[in-house]
């Protein structure tokens, strides 16, 4: 089963949705910054119990990979929360409101932005795989 196959569409007038992406993967060698891996991007939904979310492995997190993803997983008109990443500069002109952080100066902004609920999914998710043996191919399930 694909981890796409679990998800759905979330958003919306009034919602609120945290994106981020992530590489899951391992240092290679167990040496420098250098992450053998997958990017994953996903988003979730706030103040949903239980919450909804989706995610989708992706090749880069480039505007052209990443933009389409948004309109297929997050409704027209819904508040996107997310970092500074430049891919997301165009997210006003796609029909979403938006709203950064930045995370080089403070995890939650000025205004009360924070991207620490999709970021805590994250963790959890990298917590919950094995530590050895994971082929990239197994990411998508």
């Amino acid at each position: 089963m694909l981890i796409e196959d679990e998800s759905e569409q979330i958003g919306g007038v009034g919602k609120v949705v945290e994106v981020d992406e992530s590489k899951f993967g391992r240092r290679k060698y167990h040496k420098c910054r250098r992450v053998d891996g997958v990017w994953v991007f996903g988003g979730i939904e706030r103040d949903y119990n239980p919450p909804k979310c989706f995610f989708a492995t992706v090749q880069d997190r480039s505007a052209q990979t990443l933009i389409p993803q948004i309109k297929r997983w997050i409704k027209p008109e819904t508040k996107i929360l997310s970092d500074c990443w430049k891919s997301y500069a165009t997210l006003q002109q796609e029909g979403y409101l938006h709203e950064t952080v930045n995370h080089s100066v403070t995890f939650v902004s000025d205004t009360g932005v924070h991207t620490n609920t999709i970021e805590n999914r994250w963790l959890s998710l990298k917590k919950s795989l094995p530590k050895f043996g994971t082929r990239k191919g197994l990411y998508e399930s």
